[in-house]
């Protein structure tokens, strides 16, 4: 098949390496120059989007990233780049179109339990504008586009959590967190092209929320820091996401025990 990212990251990159290996054309667009040898790459504003001279398009990608996470950038990024994409796509008999969102669309904010079928209720204008991208895409292709909702994605550094645990003496209550490996996430948009019926949606996570605090802690050991205390545990924030979808899909997640993860890449970092 011919593979077209739009939007060119890490996580892109890890999926088309992975869909090069497997025999597929690998096209890509995204506003700067890149220089992996098993793509052709495409610098395009994704805002005048030009496909005309592609070969056809069997499948794509779409995973763009604002350049700043304010209500404009979200705006811009996600929901005004729909309609040109689309009319760009017009000319090609395309099969599928991923489209990488993020559960934030689900704005439960009290510890409740979400999963593939949970109501979808964004709190926040960001979370709004991202389920309205999810709608347009939708509406333009009903049959074809497949949403994908990521929890917090890992796996490439810890620096931020070591600087949270060195920072952090107490924590204001229980919020509950959910997180995916960057290489899960790249195994299962790469798997969805092997299965023969897709949902139209997914979340991906790991199936482990964990409470923030416990996690800062357990770097804190780590580190030999002094341990946070929590102020208000019976104040409870967050939601915990499960991944039944994937689960029925039959796609094996490899990073389910993420405090094996933190370990590992605790263990590269400079002493």
């Amino acid at each position: 098949m011919h593979i077209v990212f739009i939007g060119y990251g890490k996580t892109s990159q890890r999926v088309a390496k992975q869909l090069f290996a497997q025999g597929h054309q690998i096209s890509t667009i995204s506003r700067s120059p890149k220089t992996d040898p098993f793509a052709q790459h495409y610098v395009q504003d994704v805002h005048r989007l030009d496909l005309s001279t592609f070969a056809p398009i069997d499948w794509v990608y779409v995973l763009l990233s604002p350049e700043q996470s304010s209500v404009e950038g979200y705006q811009h990024t996600y929901v005004d780049s729909v309609a040109p994409i689309v009319a760009a796509l017009r000319s090609h008999s395309v099969k599928k179109v991923v489209v990488v969102s993020s559960t934030r669309v689900y704005g439960e904010d009290a510890g409740q339990v979400i999963d593939d079928d949970s109501l979808i209720q964004p709190s926040d204008a960001q979370g709004s504008l991202l389920r309205e991208m999810e709608l347009r895409w939708q509406q333009a292709y009903p049959e074809q586009s497949v949403v994908i909702r990521p929890s917090g994605i890992y796996g490439d550094s810890v620096a931020r959590m070591c600087k949270l645990a060195q920072n952090t003496t107490v924590y204001p209550n229980t919020h509950w967190s959910n997180r995916i490996h960057a290489d899960d996430l790249a195994g299962f948009l790469t798997y969805l092209t092997q299965l023969q019926q897709h949902q139209p949606s997914y979340i991906v996570s790991n199936h482990q929320p964990l409470p923030l605090h416990e996690v800062l802690v357990w770097f804190q050991q780590q580190l030999e820091l002094p341990r946070l205390s929590v102020q208000y545990p019976e104040q409870v924030s967050g939601k915990r996401l499960y991944a039944t979808r994937l689960q029925q899909s039959g796609f094996q997640l490899q990073h389910t025990d993420c405090f094996q993860d933190y370990a590992a890449l605790l263990a590269q970092q400079p002493r």
